[in-house]
């Protein structure tokens, strides 16, 4: 068993609606005996990092790594790690753990928030409230009976699932190995004949998946085409997933109901991109998994998997391990 203190260096980072600071003192709560620093300029990154055995943060430049000689773990604070630098942690033996689980809750009811927005269009409510008037409207209908389509069964996506129980939904799921089933009524892959029968009878699309070669693009002009005409689409995955000039397109024509956004391409939107434009396109900046709720998850990720290391030795076989 290794005795020596853990030092953990904390990345300032206050993407979850909360400073890094508060991140850094739960984590001290969590590991009393480890020694927590908080990085808040590149200076003291530079400091910190090379005596750190644990880092935690959005990523770590390639120059960071190779200069940190005491550095076992570093514990990425998204679920997504195709920005990071991978295999240059693989080459310094750095093992790498992501955050998956810690959005979950919070991302799915981003996503059932727009779902009922499109399906009792609370949007048209808001803005006859601007106006001060007292006029009914019909209502677009409700969600029992409605087909939803999840791309992405993750935490993410199983959370979604989750919370549509109640509401009388039918349920298709799309991940990498159907195999393995899940908690939707159907399960497929990404076969393109299989995804395109089931966007054919999906009211609401949720995408949740990561950013991969097989799902960059996957929502095209031609999956966009496929969906009825009254379908929305939500993405809560990466921007890339949708094809945007196809998306405006179709959006244009009046083929498609509406879309929530909480990610874009390019991100951030620029002021005069065409999707600012319309009344039925929903946009939050990247914002879904905002609550300081994460940090707490993630203190508990981090500090089961230092404990673990402590007792075995080994930064191997941790919870949520990539590398």
């Amino acid at each position: 068993m290794d005795t020596d203190p853990v030092k953990i260096t904390v990345l300032d980072d206050d993407a979850h609606g909360i400073p890094a600071a508060e991140y850094a003192e739960t984590l001290r709560d969590r590991l009393p005996d480890a020694e927590v620093s908080l990085a808040k300029t590149p200076p003291q990154e530079r400091r910190l990092v090379p005596d750190a055995t644990v880092v935690t943060g959005a990523t770590l430049g390639e120059d960071l790594i190779a200069d940190a000689g005491n550095l076992r773990l570093f514990a990425c604070r998204s679920a997504g790690v195709d920005h990071l630098p991978l295999e240059t942690f693989e080459e310094h033996g750095v093992a790498v753990t992501n955050a998956s689980g810690i959005h979950g809750p919070n991302v799915a009811e981003h996503v059932l928030g727009w779902l009922l927005m499109f399906t009792r269009r609370l949007d048209e409510g808001l803005r006859r409230q601007k106006r001060r008037e007292w006029r009914r409207y019909p209502s677009f209908g409700e969600l029992t009976g409605k087909t939803v389509t999840v791309v992405g069964l993750g935490a993410i996506g199983e959370a979604v699932v989750e919370r549509l129980e109640g509401f009388g939904v039918g349920t298709i799921g799309v991940r990498y190995t159907p195999e393995k089933g899940g908690p939707t009524d159907e399960v497929i892959g990404f076969d393109r004949r299989d995804l395109l029968a089931a966007l054919a009878e999906t009211d609401f699309l949720v995408l949740a998946c990561p950013l991969t070669e097989t799902t960059e693009g996957l929502i095209g002009a031609t999956e966009l085409g496929v969906l009825p005409t009254d379908a929305v689409v939500v993405n809560v995955a990466r921007g890339p997933v949708v094809d945007t000039p196809a998306l405006v397109e179709t959006l244009r024509d009046n083929r498609l109901h509406g879309a929530g956004l909480d990610v874009t391409d390019p991100e951030p939107l620029p002021e005069g991109h065409p999707l600012w434009g319309f009344e039925n396109v929903f946009i939050t900046p990247h914002a879904a998994g905002h609550t300081p709720r994460c940090w707490e998850r993630l203190a508990d990720i981090v500090a089961e998997n230092v404990e673990t290391a402590k007792a075995t030795g080994e930064y191997d076989g941790l919870r949520n391990q990539i590398v």
